[in-house]
């Protein structure tokens, strides 16, 4: 089955998430080719760590058991 690479860049400040997609791509290889140059981008730059690449595949559903936790919240 055939699988892409989302790449992310996702950190928190007082309290706050920030998550950015960038982009997708056909191989890990590629992510961590933008990975790199995205290090010494402004606002990137200083979350140097926060970098995130996931595999999916494709036509493959996500979340198939839903979200919600035992407490009925989402977790």
């Amino acid at each position: 089955m055939k699988s892409v690479f989302l790449l992310q860049h996702s950190y928190e400040i007082n309290q706050n998430e920030s998550t950015k997609i960038i982009g997708i791509y056909s191989t890990r290889d590629k992510a961590e080719e933008v990975v790199h140059k995205y290090k010494e981008l402004p606002g990137f730059k200083e979350y140097p760590e926060d970098f995130y690449i996931d595999e999916y595949q494709v036509d493959k559903n996500e979340w198939e058991e839903g979200f919600l936790g035992s407490s009925g919240l989402e977790d």
